[in-house]
């Protein structure tokens, strides 16, 4: 789970931004301009150079989308942020929307009017975000109009530099296949397509496919790159020389020619003067490279990316660094809940605090890389803000008779880890108890559940619901993410969630993570990571059937339990998980963690 900085919000920058703005209207007869999150290659997480929402709007967090016209601006974004916004956008200037009750294309339906024009970079959407928003303003008589400089950047004086960190090879012993064998592998779906090429422009996609690493992103080891799959297995790849090391070029073989990025252009010439029959993602690739492969003369095929679901499904080798991954970042996890246990009564231990040892802890281990994404520390009313994200502004010591609410993770070379546990600390009222159990009980059904092949998370997200539902209660945020190896925390194409619709297979590792946040009160969130495998004792040559195995290896706070509420299966498969994490993590403790653990791990 994702979360960025709150501070209280300035309105005289940003008033004078927008004033900027809206002067480059003029300039060029727009009546308003698109401002999405994302940057050229739709990552979510964005180098500080692409934060262009942050700029104009003072909002940090990950998932967001502005609009402004020459009278009014309009922010958006999900329920995991509208706490945040609420406490970071100048309400003055902006109105502020939950997309669940209006969304960007209904807000332009509301707000649009005959013969209006609304630019956008073209390098930043997609070119399916551009073909529904063009649909929205023809209906009303309006047009989006490409402009090639971005406003945004024509106005951001001390804009930062992009980052150019080097590319490293990511070693087979971690990536368990070649790039050979993966390139091979998916060219010969492309030849049975009768397709002469695949665009890859996800630079996860890239890093799997090409067994690379980067650094030009937080929290994802990223090299942000264009690529060109051929049917012959070969890969033309975009990418700034400034990054390329000298192992790397040895690395990469002789089937992957490097260009520099501003070579695409030629490439898709040659595309189009082939004949070439290319397909592309239009949920990844910009407009801007799709309108430049379709002037080039490509025959473009949509379809989806073809790295996708072989990304997502996980080979043996990697399962098994991301168990291996996973031990040592429980054991870590269990020395701050031990630290925690020893300090948080004294009244002195703050959100950063928890942070920093936390961040101690890992970096102690073997292969560690850093964080996969900001660490969330909500203490009592912070906990409650689903992506809070501490700084200096809004740090608070530890609250006592409450929750803190705690959600991590870590980057090693051999996995990726997302966890999230909520700690009582002092005395917790009975209705606290009572959240956290539901919360639980939904967790363990979702673990526990069978399902046959086919299945997606549409289907299983009602599980981890049912119990909170039961009180007119539920949370606002997905259930469960895909998760890269040593790649992106969150990852497709499968989700736990009500708009789910890949099925799961097996090797894919997805979150389970329920909720409950009592608005302005605590915060509730129990997660695990967990991998799709095949149930071989009650599958069948009619239904194979599949189910999860818990990666994740910390035990749950049986303080915050209430044992009442939880019925036999619950009970055993909740002293089944604890004396699995007893059995892992016991021999990298000290005898006083060891003991700790020990005690954690007791059967209900």
């Amino acid at each position: 789970m994702i979360q960025n900085n709150t501070q209280l919000p300035t309105p005289a920058p940003f008033s004078d931004r927008l004033q900027d703005l809206r002067a480059q209207f003029r300039k060029l007869d727009l009546d308003g301009y698109l401002v999405p999150m994302s940057d050229a290659y739709q990552n979510e997480y964005v180098a500080r150079s692409e934060r262009r929402i942050k700029f104009i709007s003072g909002f940090t967090g990950t998932s967001g989308f502005v609009i402004v016209l020459i009278d009014r601006a309009a922010f958006f974004t999900d329920s995991r942020y509208t706490i945040q916004a609420e406490d970071q956008i100048p309400p003055d200037l902006f109105e502020v929307y939950n997309v669940s009750q209006k969304t960007p294309n209904e807000w332009l339906c509301a707000n649009l009017r005959s013969k209006m024009k609304i630019g956008f970079d073209p390098k930043l959407h997609s070119g399916d975000q551009v073909k529904k928003l063009e649909i929205v303003a023809l209906k009303h008589g309006a047009s989006l109009v490409p402009v090639e400089q971005n406003l945004i950047d024509s106005i951001w004086v001390d804009r930062p530099e992009a980052t150019l960190a080097p590319i490293v090879m990511h070693d087979t012993i971690y990536a368990g296949k070649s790039s050979s064998l993966k390139r091979h592998e998916i060219a010969n779906t492309l030849q049975q397509e009768g397709l002469n090429a695949a665009l890859i422009t996800d630079p996860a996609s890239i890093a799997w496919l090409l067994n690379v690493r980067g650094g030009d992103v937080p929290y994802t080891p990223l090299p942000l790159s264009t690529a060109i799959l051929r049917a012959d297995g070969t890969v033309e790849w975009f990418v700034d020389p400034a990054k390329i090391t000298a192992p790397l070029e040895r690395g990469l073989g002789t089937e992957v020619t490097r260009y520099a990025p501003s070579d695409f252009p030629s490439a898709a010439k040659r595309l189009g003067e082939a004949n070439s029959r290319v397909l592309v993602d239009s949920t990844q690739a910009s407009f801007h490279i799709i309108s430049l492969l379709d002037q080039c003369g490509a025959h473009v095929s949509y379809g989806d990316n073809p790295c996708i679901l072989p990304k997502a499904c996980k080979n043996t080798t990697e399962i098994d660094g991301m168990r291996a991954a996973h031990r040592r970042d429980g054991a870590a996890v269990v020395k701050l809940l031990v630290w925690l246990d020893e300090q948080a009564h004294k009244g002195t231990v703050s959100e950063l605090d928890v942070d920093k040892k936390l961040t101690d802890f890992r970096s102690n281990g073997s292969l560690y890389r850093g964080a996969s994404f900001a660490t969330i520390v909500g203490s009592g009313p912070n906990g409650a803000i689903v992506h809070y994200r501490v700084n200096q502004s809004t740090n608070r010591v530890l609250d006592q008779n409450s929750f803190l609410l705690l959600d991590s993770g870590a980057q090693y070379l051999d996995g990726t880890t997302d966890i999230t546990r909520t700690i009582p600390l002092g005395e917790i009222t009975s209705e606290m108890k009572d959240r956290y159990t539901r919360v639980l009980k939904g967790h363990i059904a979702l673990a526990s559940i069978r399902f046959p092949e086919g299945t997606s998370g549409a289907d299983l997200d009602v599980l981890a619901r049912q119990y909170l539902w039961k009180l007119g209660l539920n949370y606002g945020h997905g259930t469960g993410h895909g998760v890269g190896c040593y790649l992106g925390v969150h990852e497709g194409p499968h989700s736990i969630s009500r708009s789910g619709k890949s099925p799961f297979h097996i090797g894919m590792v997805t979150s389970n993570e329920p909720g409950y946040y009592k608005a302005r009160h605590y915060g509730i969130r129990l997660e695990n990571l967990q991998h799709v495998i095949e149930l071989f004792e009650i599958s069948s040559p009619e239904c194979k059937m599949l189910g999860f195995e818990p990666l994740t290896l910390v035990p749950f706070d049986r303080r915050a339990i209430d044992e009442a509420l939880m019925t036999r299966e619950e009970k055993a498969w909740l002293n089944a998980y604890h004396a699995r994490v007893h059995k892992a993590l016991r021999p990298q403790l000290d005898e006083t963690a060891g003991q700790w653990l020990a005690n954690a791990c007791k059967t209900l």
